[in-house]
């Protein structure tokens, strides 16, 4: 059996178009969704979730393609589009009686929370970002050599089968990869968790390559969209990030700030993984999101 969080119970959830989510639950009070990242699955956020759970409702979902989630094939670009893994995370959480909730995301799920946030503002209360960019920024800053930790981006965003062909060839490598080189702590994955991840990930390869393609196409076109159209995020912001701008050479408070006019930025040295490498100070600073009003208009 693979492992589980402590305390959680684990549910199949219809979600969006027919899609169901494998989704772990606990706790009571106000709710609280956390969307997991790459290569992982709702395991990454064991240790917060478990302290969340103590005075909220915490929903911690496989987002659609990844875990133990359906995955659906990718016939078009909306099927991994964010904006449909959104409309999922909305639906889930509907159906487990939040109506309303505080939306923290992790690398892909981040993504997924931003989109969430744009489509759902009536639903999504508050919204915390760890460790990503707006996709369509994303794509705006990388260059030059220093846009190599990026691959994978480039590689996914390929035409379907050469991605999904290489990486299948050498899945647990592939995935590992960003396991060891994205981790500041390499206790903070014990070995068990680590094998989850990369049996879930090689089980899901192509369904994973679909999020990230649709990242280069149809993702991008929504955000274009929307700011062309002036519109932002609604709801208190909390974007915690490693400082890859000065890596990348790009103001990433300049960035966030674009979209959301109620942003708290912060730059911390807790890596990549920092849910699994910081879950005390992760936590806290969800505690201090979902504690926040809206302190200016949007």
């Amino acid at each position: 059996m693979p492992p589980e969080i402590p305390g959680f119970r684990t549910e199949r959830v219809p979600a969006h178009d027919g899609t169901v989510l494998n989704v772990a639950i606990a706790g009571s009070g106000p709710a609280v969704v956390l969307l997991h990242g790459f290569p992982q699955t709702h395991l990454m956020w064991r240790h917060v979730a478990a302290d969340l759970a103590a005075d909220h409702q915490v929903i911690c979902p496989d987002l659609r393609g990844y875990g133990a989630s359906d995955k659906p094939d990718a016939t078009t670009p909306d099927v991994y589009s964010k904006r449909t893994m959104a409309a999922d995370v909305v639906a889930a959480a509907r159906q487990l009686g939040a109506e309303r909730f505080a939306l923290v995301g992790h690398d892909r799920g981040a993504l997924v929370a931003v989109r969430a946030g744009l489509d759902h503002p009536e639903t999504v209360t508050h919204l915390g970002i760890l460790d990503v960019l707006p996709t369509l920024d994303m794509w705006d800053i990388l260059h030059g050599a220093g846009a190599a930790v990026a691959f994978h981006l480039y590689l996914m965003a390929q035409p379907p089968g050469l991605p999904e062909s290489m990486i299948s060839r050498s899945a647990d490598e592939f995935f590992g990869h960003f396991l060891d080189a994205w981790g500041a702590d390499p206790a903070a994955i014990p070995p068990q968790v680590r094998a989850e991840y990369l049996r879930a990930s090689r089980e899901a390869v192509p369904s994973i390559v679909a999020d990230y393609r649709a990242s280069a196409g149809i993702d991008i076109d929504h955000d274009r969209i929307d700011r062309a159209a002036g519109r932002r995020l609604a709801m208190p912001v909390t974007v915690v990030q490693q400082d890859w701008g000065a890596t990348l050479g790009y103001d990433a408070v300049a960035l966030w700030r674009a979209w959301a006019g109620d942003l708290d930025h912060r730059t911390r040295g807790w890596g990549h993984f920092m849910a699994e490498q910081a879950p005390g100070e992760v936590t806290a600073t969800i505690r201090e999101l979902v504690a926040r009003r809206l302190r200016q208009p949007v």
